[in-house]
């Protein structure tokens, strides 16, 4: 019984203790994919080219 209730215990505490992460405040929006051009039209952001770990492996087949 104390085994079990020692368990639970633990398993509680963790749970309050993990529930209590995070960041504080409002929801935040996801960053837009349309920006503003020079001549004031709206037009699709450029991606980024991020590397992958194991970019050099596929391209060395190439």
């Amino acid at each position: 019984m104390k085994k079990t209730l020692a368990g639970l215990m633990i398993v509680t505490i963790c749970g309050v203790a993990l529930a209590g992460c995070g960041r504080k405040g409002p929801l935040e929006p996801p960053p837009s994919t349309m920006i503003e051009d020079s001549n004031g039209k709206m037009v699709q952001k450029p991606k980024v080219e991020k590397p992958f770990i194991l970019d050099p492996l596929i391209k060395q087949r190439h």
